[in-house]
Formats: C-alpha cells, structure tokens, sequence
C-alpha cells in the first residue's frame, strides 16, 4: 500500500517581486526549493504552515492564501511514498525576514538557509523539484502574463 506525503509551502512574495527561496542540505544531498515541510500527524494543512514558517524563519504570518495542490503521482525524493504539495502565496515586507543571504551555493553542511531572488530572474533551473518548478510557472502567469523560459 502506497505512503502518503503531504507537504506544505510558502510562496513568500515582498514588494520588490522577490520571491523566498529556501537552499537547504540534507542526507549529504544539496537541493533549493520553497520555504516549508511536512504535516505532521493530526495537524491541518494550515497549521503546518504556520508551524513550518516559526520553525525555519521565526515567522508569524497574518495571512496565506491557497495558491495550488498538486493532482498527480509524485514520486517523494527521499523515500517511496507518494507526494501531495499544498503551496499558500504569502506578501510580506522585505524588512519583515532579516536574513544573512550571503552564502555559496550548493553547500555541504547539513543545514538550510535563505534568501531573496527576484521573480523577473527566477528560473526553473534555479528549483530541485518538480512541482516546485511547476508551481513556479504558473506564478509567473499569474504575476507576469508569461512562464519561465
């Protein structure tokens, strides 16, 4: 019987149309991907988020629209369950994250951190997974009238 993964992430927006990205290292393997994680037992999608975003940012959000859930097999990087990615659009004052973002990418250490890229220069490249890259494209539809290249 098929394991279920559900996830949850943010996409972080401020006024300057720089999006949040999440560069993390885990189990040796390098990977850049949204800000969140996974739902833990008897939590809401919700819940998770708002969990998720104290955890890695020490970040209260007001408010998080749903954006996208995928409806297809993913396949889980990591073990052999099958993913569910719930993905909520946050805007937020660049002022509000105070981030040390001068880091060399990819690293090794086993650790994430963050930083800001704007969405004009976002490339699908830049993102490990799938329905991250995904999700991508239909928020520069939605932003900018046009996917990325």
């Amino acid at each position: 019987m098929a394991r279920f993964n559900l996830r949850v992430y943010a996409l972080i927006i401020n006024e300057f149309d720089e999006i949040l990205l999440s560069d993390e290292c885990r189990f040796g393997q390098f990977f850049s991907k949204f800000p969140g994680g996974g739902v833990e037992a008897n939590e809401g999608i919700q819940a998770a988020l708002h969990r998720e975003l104290k955890e890695e940012l020490n970040l209260e959000v007001p408010h998080a629209e749903f954006f996208y859930v995928n409806d297809f097999h993913q396949a889980s990087a990591f073990d052999n369950s099958s993913l569910v990615a719930f993905y909520y659009l946050i805007q937020l004052p660049k002022s509000t994250l105070l981030l040390n973002d001068n880091y060399t990418i990819p690293f090794s250490e086993e650790t994430e951190k963050q930083r800001w890229i704007p969405l004009n220069i976002l490339r699908k490249e830049h993102l490990t997974f799938p329905i991250d890259r995904l999700v991508l494209e239909k928020l520069l539809k939605l932003k900018f009238g046009h996917t990325a290249p």
